[in-house]
């Protein structure tokens, strides 16, 4: 199935006019208009992300996309031009008064799932990369990282099969990936991405 690119643009023009949450900072953060059966899923934008204007735009971004330069041999722009980029929430959540971003609670989750959902059923992805533990927490029963990353693990998703190869998120904050085991497993999970049929030319 060549799904247009039109039907995508209307799905984010309509993503981009969602305000169903009040403490939620808009706008929207939204993909390139991709139809691709690749599928990244994030856990929501940080504060750089709105005003650059798309997902992963600042340090952990940098990190993503030289993984996928590793494992690729793609640009940034050749993976965002490749590859559908969604999240668990759209907009930035803001800041905690402690400091760092605020993790978006049950009912924000739940009102962006059903973007989420609306991707699925309009690309058919055939690989889903959920990206952090909220992320992988939307497709996996909850698990320690040490235990689900560098595996492919077929799932159900509201009724549509697909591949999922679960990834640590690349922020700074988090050790996990430069440290052993992670680092291991990060490589053992980037390499059955390059190995997936759907991104074989």
């Amino acid at each position: 199935m060549n799904l247009p690119v039109a039907a995508v643009e209307r799905h984010l023009t309509q993503l981009q006019a969602c305000t169903l949450c009040p403490r939620m900072h808009r706008p929207v953060v939204v993909s390139r208009p991709v139809a691709s059966r690749v599928l990244l899923v994030g856990q929501a934008p940080g504060d750089k992300e709105p005003k650059l204007g798309r997902p992963f735009a600042w340090t952990a971004g940098k990190t993503l996309f030289r993984w996928f330069h590793e494992a690729l041999g793609w640009t940034e722009d050749e993976t965002r031009d490749r590859v559908y980029f969604a999240a668990v929430c759209r907009c930035f959540p803001g800041k905690k008064e402690t400091g760092g971003d605020r993790v978006p609670d049950h009912d924000e989750i739940a009102n962006c799932a059903r973007w989420l959902a609306a991707e699925v059923k309009l690309l058919q992805p055939q690989l889903v990369l959920p990206v952090g533990k909220l992320a992988i927490a939307q497709f996996l029963p909850p698990a320690p990282l040490n235990d689900i990353i560098g595996k492919k693990i077929r799932i159900d998703y509201r009724g549509d099969a697909m591949d999922c190869i679960p990834l640590p998120h690349p922020s700074g904050a988090s050790p996990w990936h430069r440290m052993e085991p992670g680092k291991t497993l990060l490589q053992r999970a980037l390499a059955l991405v390059a190995a997936h049929p759907v991104l074989k030319r």
